[in-house]
């Protein structure tokens, strides 16, 4: 708080680039960790993580005051109007101070908690070990072994300590193989396919013009003869060739084909990542035209190159996959060995293995490829002040990689476009400590598991949010996507989210998922109520048959004394005269008792269940309110974006955020039993009810 001169600034302007000349006006608040817009008249309020902010911008002088431009990695754009420019040059120099720290231990995460009855510290810490993952492979086994040598990170600190490496490979080749790849990343396993084709990555070698390397050269041999059913492999460098040859002249490069036999190289032709961080730069400008017409939009996303190095990072990815599936096995690398490199080996095994397209899968691939391997998160995604040109949308390509496949094969993926949009924000966030650091060693050091929270645990608390309700888990064959150009879309839902005016109020598969739980909840509703009016059923039936019962034996009794009277066919008549018959009767007859009368009978057996009956039927709604006519939570007010998810109460039918409707219970009006989704009020209604 230190650095916060200014909290509190009224009468500030928040301007919508699509209704500019009506901004909305309200007061800005400066927290310890988010900075916050309130507008008073529509009870809004604009909430922005610092850490989410990817740069601030004053723009100049207007005649309302001083223009402050925010953007942030959410691709969130954002314009404040503060009447006086000293005030702006506060919030300017506070920002400017919070968003990015120089100490990465004043990341957000280090001062993020919560309640331990919500999320424990140590939740989602303990989900993903990489031995598990590679015993799930049948990792170790007679050609893949466990190498010791990186125990201390000695033989190469941005690899984790576990590596999986060629039952054949002594030390002296590893060794050989690690001081001959660029940062020691020497070729390593990471995805072992049932046919026995592997894929392994590494990082580019220290070739120069002419330099070799007898031990690398062996090294490739062995992993090269780890599969049997195949008499060469693929070296596959995700860089163009130019790019290639010009690291030659820095002492680093490519293999040179005479020295390796049994090998075919490859050269596919990802860019490196100051294009791409170019390339985004331009497609956030496209979605930010102040006139937008659709002719501009699409000359200015052609422009940008974005959607081109989308489909060369799957096509590269493709050509690794199919290579696999052939029987193939497969070295990776690209320069380092942490970036084109774990996109490729990651979506590769992502088409090849349907584990991977489950949430738990995803999340190991993730912690596998890009955690354990060491892909640089705080440096490409610009956590903590260091040099700008280390940052490149390098994950985000993967989750819109992800979600290209899933438009193609959304029956194939257990999860949905919000689990992606999740993974991306929080990346970014640092408000759980599961993407600090740029290695594994790097985290260890900072003690993230005991400090922070885990990503993981948070999402395991809301799984039934990232459903996809297409998902089939028979579809278990290799994905292979159709790369026409045709067929690579703009993501709208990462890139403009947060247009209100033009994107959908909500998914289609919440639309699925929300009347998939309405049918579920009203055929459980149903279910109960046809056991109650079986229970009535049998309860007028034993009545009537005692009513029957009681009739015939007073019947008997007076045909034994007089004749019976002559039956009249009236119900009004008879009931009177039965009744007068009943009233002159002896003390001891069956039916007479003192407080017997037909309808006390009723009152006294039907009453209880009557009211049951009405509370069952009141405690379910079987009308829900459409999604579509809800704008902002009724409790909080926090308007629905792309991301956040509405939901229904099952009781009263209306929709709240997540925030809003964290509580669960069995309402009486349904058969299973089973805890269901309400909200804070319905949940103390049926708890003041409940016995």
């Amino acid at each position: 708080m230190e650095h916060i001169n200014t909290p509190k600034i009224e009468n500030v302007r928040m301007i919508d680039r699509y209704n500019s000349k009506n901004p909305t006006v309200g007061v800005l608040y400066l927290t310890a960790t988010h900075l916050i817009f309130v507008d008073p008249d529509a009870n809004k309020e604009t909430w922005v993580l610092y850490m989410h902010i990817a740069n601030v911008e004053k723009l100049p002088l207007s005649t309302t005051g001083s223009p402050l431009l925010i953007r942030c990695k959410t691709f969130l754009s954002i314009t404040f109007v503060i009447p006086k420019e000293r005030e702006c040059h506060d919030v300017y120099t506070t920002l400017t101070k919070l968003y990015q720290p120089v100490n990465i231990k004043n990341l957000y995460c280090f001062q993020y908690t919560t309640a331990a009855k919500e999320l424990p510290k140590a939740a989602g810490w303990d989900y993903f070990k990489l031995e598990h993952e590679f015993k799930r492979m049948r990792v170790p086994n007679d050609q893949w072994s466990v190498c010791a040598l990186n125990q201390n990170y000695e033989l190469c600190d941005t690899y984790p300590q576990q590596l999986y490496v060629p039952a054949e490979a002594n030390t002296q080749i590893l060794l050989g193989s690690s001081r001959f790849r660029s940062k020691g990343r020497l070729p390593a396993l990471t995805y072992l396919h049932s046919n026995k084709a592997s894929i392994c990555r590494c990082s580019q070698p220290l070739s120069g013009f002419s330099a070799r390397c007898l031990e690398d050269e062996q090294m490739l041999e062995t992993v090269r003869k780890t599969n049997p059913n195949c008499n060469f492999m693929y070296v596959v460098d995700t860089r163009p060739r130019i790019n290639a040859m010009a690291n030659r002249a820095a002492g680093k490069g490519y293999e040179n084909e005479a020295n390796y036999e049994n090998i075919k190289f490859q050269f596919l032709g990802i860019e490196n990542i100051h294009t791409m961080r170019a390339s985004l730069q331009k497609v956030i400008e496209c979605c930010e035209q102040k006139s937008p017409t659709m002719s501009g939009f699409l000359s200015a996303l052609e422009s940008s190159g974005w959607l081109k190095h989308i489909r060369s990072i799957l096509d590269t990815s493709c050509f690794i996959a199919n290579a696999v599936d052939k029987g193939i096995s497969v070295v990776v690398h690209c320069s380092d060995g942490w970036d084109r490199t774990a996109q490729v080996c990651s979506l590769a095994a992502l088409m090849l293995d349907p584990y991977y397209r489950t949430i738990k899968g995803f999340q190991a691939l993730i912690e596998k490829d890009w955690l354990a391997f060491g892909h640089k998160f705080s440096d490409r995604c610009g956590h903590i002040q260091n040099d700008p040109k280390e940052v490149s949308p390098v994950f985000t390509q993967l989750l819109e990689c992800t979600w290209q496949l899933m438009q193609q094969r959304n029956d194939a993926f257990e999860f949905n476009e919000r689990f992606l949009l999740i993974l991306h924000d929080h990346v970014m966030s640092c408000q759980y400590g599961t993407f600090v650091g740029n290695c594994e060693k790097d985290r260890l050091d900072l003690r993230l598991a005991e400090k922070t929270f885990s990503l993981w645990g948070y999402m395991s608390n809301h799984l039934n949010e990232y459903i996809n309700p297409l998902y089939r888990p028979e579809m278990d064959e290799t994905i292979k996507p159709n790369l026409a150009p045709q067929n690579i879309k703009f993501w709208r839902g990462m890139y403009s989210r947060f247009e209100s005016g033009i994107h959908p109020r909500e998914p289609l598969e919440d639309l699925l998922i929300a009347s998939k739980d309405h049918c579920t909840s009203l055929e459980d509703h149903v279910q109960h109520l046809t056991k109650r009016i079986n229970s009535f059923k049998n309860m007028l039936s034993k009545s009537a048959k005692r009513l029957q019962g009681g009739s015939a034996a007073l019947q008997s009794r007076y045909n034994a004394d007089t004749r019976g009277p002559i039956e009249v066919n009236d119900n009004r008549y008879n009931y009177d005269r039965k009744l007068s018959e009943l009233s002159a009767a002896d003390d001891d007859h069956p039916l007479k008792t003192s407080d017997f009368s037909f309808s006390n009978l009723s009152i006294s057996e039907y009453n209880n269940e009557v009211e049951k009956v009405n509370d069952d039927i009141n405690s379910v709604a079987v009308e829900w309110k459409s999604l579509r006519s809800v704008v902002n939570c009724p409790t909080c007010s926090i308007p629905f974006d792309q991301i956040t998810k509405k939901n229904h109460c099952w009781k009263c039918g209306e929709v709240f955020c997540s925030r809003c409707i964290d509580k669960t219970l069995a309402l009486p009006g349904h058969d299973s039993g089973n805890p269901v989704p309400v909200c804070r009020q319905c949940f103390r209604v049926v708890q003041q009810v409940s016995p």
